[in-house]
């Protein structure tokens, strides 16, 4: 885990927008320092991966990167535009659970951002118009994505991709369903290059084994950052 200090900005930060501070002293909370540094690695470019025990405020983290970028540049009129973020959970109930946790301060922050989920259960003719007016986040599955980018409309529906979390990420690699992740993400990055990644697990035996996960397996190219 990195060793930097990281100050805990409220008033002045360079990295969280007012809105975003003023929510943060409205709770009487202060951003903690990974939360901080983990925005920080993504607004640099770099793919990051956070390893935190549970309470330690790692969803909030994992998602303030696309919060804040969807925040600054404003909803576009493009009515086609393709999702921003995509969120793979282990488990579609996790899904369900982040949406009610993610949506209460995207509410009270005041931002206009829509984030819909996409599992086994969503019925069909949600999933549909999915497709065609995509959410600026969604929570899904790796078997959702694996039915998401085999679809034609693949190309437009990931086309203005920034961000892929994988929460529990250590569950999810070390199981088959990390080789069917591992084909979607290289189809993801055939559609979208500069796609970034951050992975959230918890204390794991070998952190370099999933950093090296999260990037494409390109000779010299370092790891993702670590936080």
């Amino acid at each position: 885990m990195s060793t930097k200090t990281k100050p805990l900005f409220i008033e002045g930060s360079s990295l969280l927008p007012k809105p975003f501070l003023d929510w943060f002293q409205a709770k009487g909370w202060s951003p903690r320092a990974h939360q901080l540094e983990l925005l920080e690695e993504a607004q640099a470019g770099r793919s990051t991966l956070l390893i935190a025990p549970t309470g330690a405020g790692k969803t909030l983290a994992g998602f303030l990167p696309a919060l804040v970028d969807l925040a600054t540049r404003g909803k576009s009129n493009n009515a086609s535009r393709g999702i921003h973020t995509l969120y793979i959970s282990p488990l579609k109930a996790l899904a369900v659970d982040i949406e009610r946790n993610l949506a209460r301060p995207i509410e009270e922050i005041g931002l206009d951002i829509t984030i819909e989920t996409r599992t086994g259960d969503t019925p069909a003719y949600k999933r549909q118009r999915q497709k065609l007016v995509p959410p600026d986040i969604l929570l899904t599955t790796p078997e959702q994505l694996a039915l998401l980018i085999a679809n034609k409309d693949a190309g437009r529906f990931f086309a203005d991709l920034r961000y892929v979390i994988f929460d529990e990420l250590h569950s999810l690699v070390t199981s088959k369903r990390g080789h069917l992740l591992s084909l979607g993400l290289a189809r993801l990055r055939k559609v979208q290059p500069g796609v970034q990644t951050i992975g959230l697990s918890a204390t794991v035996a070998d952190p370099d084994a999933l950093r090296r996960w999260l990037l494409p397996q390109l000779e010299g190219r370092p790891m993702a950052s670590l936080v």
